[in-house]
This record gives structure tokens, C-alpha cells and sequence, in this order.
């Protein structure tokens, strides 16, 4: 008996530069709770009499630190330009040149995109991330890695 190989998909038409990727379904959910947890907390102020000023701006502040939490959860993105990719983390932003990326990697169970450099380190991408859209988030990485390929020290044309 012989294996019937698996077929390999195409690799994805290169969409025009400059792209972002982020997790778009995960941002919409953070800034929406964030949004209702800043408005919630300003209106309970408000509405409990036995309140002082200062527990009122207390709430308030505590719910605009819990928005200003949010924002920074939904923060990262990926952004592939003709120059190279910004990678946007967290607290951090890091641009890298096409010929920096060797390879783009999103396996089985990792949180996010890992990019290996050509330093020898990684780098995580969380703005391509397979939390809630699974099947968008391959879509990006694979897009990305082709981009990379296309773009990259392996490319004759450069």
C-alpha cells in the first residue's frame, strides 16, 4: 500500500503593500468590555448617593485604567510594508527589514505568530493570533510567510 500524500494548499495570491494584520475579532471584544466597564463604573458613581467626590473619581479613574488596559490588549498588529514589517506587541514596536525574517511560524497550540530572525531569536507577532478566528489567523500567517518569501533574502529579483 502507498501513502496518498496530503495536498499542500497554494500559497496565498500576495495581497497589494502595505497590509495590516491584527486580530480584529479580539480587539472589537477588548475595547467593547473595556468601553462598558468605563461607562458602567461612571454611572454607578453617580447613581449611589452616599458618594463623595472623591469615591466618584475614583470610579471614574478606575474604569478609565481599566479601558486604557483594554486598549493596550488590543494593541498589536503586524504591519508588512515594501521596506519591511512593524511588529506591534504590547509595549513594544520593532520594525525589521524583509531580509531579517527567515522564516514565519504559527504552530498547533502557539498563542500567536513566531518570527525567526536572522540574528538567531524569535520574535513574537501577537497581532496575528488564533485565539477567537482560527481559520484568519492561518490565512494571515500563511500570507505573511509568502509575503516574506516573496520579499525576503530568498527573493532573486532583490
Amino acid at each position: 500500500m502507498t501513502a496518498v500524500p496530503t495536498p499542500v494548499p497554494p500559497p496565498p495570491a500576495l495581497p497589494q503593500l502595505p497590509v495590516t494584520f491584527r486580530p480584529t475579532r479580539t480587539r472589537a471584544v477588548l475595547l467593547s468590555l473595556g468601553a462598558a466597564l468605563a461607562v458602567v463604573l461612571a454611572v454607578v458613581s453617580f447613581l449611589l448617593p452616599a458618594l463623595t467626590a472623591g469615591d466618584r473619581a475614583t470610579f471614574v479613574v478606575t474604569g478609565l485604567l481599566l479601558f486604557g488596559a483594554a486598549w493596550a490588549l488590543a494593541r498589536p498588529k503586524v504591519v508588512a510594508a515594501p521596506d519591511g514589517v512593524t511588529v506591534v506587541n504590547l509595549a513594544t514596536t520593532r520594525h525589521l527589514e524583509w531580509a531579517q525574517i527567515v522564516r514565519v511560524n504559527l504552530r498547533n497550540g502557539d498563542a500567536w505568530v513566531q518570527l525567526d530572525l536572522s540574528d538567531g531569536t524569535t520574535l513574537p507577532a501577537m497581532g496575528i493570533q488564533p485565539g477567537i478566528a482560527r481559520q484568519q489567523a492561518i490565512a494571515d500567517a500563511r500570507t505573511l510567510r509568502a509575503l516574506a518569501e516573496a520579499h525576503g533574502t530568498g527573493n532573486a529579483a532583490r
